[in-house]
């Protein structure tokens, strides 16, 4: 039987870093068998199940302020949930999390499914750590470390109100590369069309995947990914989660609110004021602070993780973990023997056998 994990004040980020990892391993593990099978909600609702059952043994107060589910109604942690015990004393979380991003790769036996999390600890005198944006979607152009460093030192910013052909000009320039040289990644979607058509006037190599856009928009801070830019218009929760890796990176990213009619720019103008929906957002506005931890476990194969491998009785598992306050990256293997290995579900009350 699992008892429930104490977290002191003082070393909670560096503790609770490792709970995410067996919160994300369980949720990879738990959906698996749904992979290939046409039923992307119970896959997500799987990972979910597993991600309660771990935090519901962590003595901590996290409040999702970022949550999956609102965009499409489907099985979800959603926003303002309760996370852990939230016994009296425990260190307080600003979770967002996305339990599989990439259901659709999932459900369709595809690659480019990750379970992913991140927080920022929040103290007494703080108010939220991460930007909540209303809006469904947002545009995003994501890069890395190096082309962030080459703004620091004088290059002309990047924007996203100017064409896209003079950003690729500017991100050849840091990285010391050609036009022609440049991997640019989006997803392919009817809406990304006029990028797909410039990327590809412009010379440059696309890659376009059908969903997961965390991944994509990470790959560019992989120094072995392959990939040198991200740009396109996907989940505004999951630009949270890229920035909260990002800033574990050094990596940048311009975030942009996009509502998809009239209807809902009136909506979020409303909420959050037009000056908010007009704002371009950097990786701090998005998750303010020194404190940002980010996981993730591979599900289905992507450039960012290999996904789950099932050989015989043998599960392999691979994660990463990041963490903004060192710039730690770590990459986690895990082999799980399946006829011992046990997972506590919230469904459950208790562990049960995979």
């Amino acid at each position: 039987m699992l008892h429930p994990v104490s977290l002191s004040s003082s070393d909670a980020e560096r503790t609770i870093e490792f709970e995410f990892v067996r919160a994300t391993e369980n949720a990879a593990l738990n959906s698996l068998a749904w992979l290939g099978r046409g039923e992307k909600e119970l896959a997500d609702q799987a990972a979910c199940d597993a991600i309660y059952g771990v935090f519901d043994l962590v003595d901590m107060c996290g409040e999702v302020v970022i949550g999956e589910g609102i965009k499409d109604n489907a099985p979800g942690i959603f926003l303002g949930e309760h996370l852990g015990t939230w016994k009296t004393g425990s260190p307080s979380f600003d979770f967002a999390l996305d339990p599989i991003d990439g259901t659709s790769n999932i459900a369709n036996g595809l690659p480019n499914s990750i379970s992913v999390i991140a927080a920022s600890q929040t103290h007494a005198d703080q108010t939220r750590s991460m930007q909540h944006l209303p809006a469904f979607y947002s545009t995003k152009l994501a890069y890395g470390p190096d082309v962030v460093r080459a703004m620091q030192s004088g290059m002309e910013a990047l924007t996203l109100d100017a064409p896209l052909e003079h950003t690729l000009a500017l991100v050849a320039k840091a990285l010391g590369k050609r036009v022609p040289e440049l991997v640019v990644m989006t997803m392919n979607r009817p809406r990304h069309a006029e990028i797909i058509a410039t990327v590809r006037r412009a010379g440059a190599a696309l890659r376009l995947i059908s969903d997961g856009d965390i991944t994509a928009a990470v790959s560019p801070s992989l120094a072995d990914s392959g990939v040198d830019l991200y740009y396109g218009i996907g989940g505004s929760p999951e630009g949270i989660l890229t920035a909260a890796a990002l800033k574990a990176m050094g990596g940048g990213m311009l975030l942009k609110m996009w509502p998809k009619d009239a209807a809902e720019a009136e909506s979020v103008a409303a909420e959050v004021g037009q000056a908010a929906l007009d704002r371009v957002y950097q990786v701090d506005d998005l998750v303010a602070g020194d404190s940002a931890v980010f996981c993730a476990t591979g599900i289905s194969d992507s450039p960012l993780l290999p996904g789950v491998k099932v050989t015989g009785k043998k599960a392999t598992t691979t994660s990463i973990l990041m963490r903004a306050k060192s710039r730690t990256v770590r990459y986690i293997r895990a082999v799980h023997d399946l006829e011992h290995k046990t997972i506590h579900l919230r469904s459950a009350h208790g562990d049960r056998k995979l």
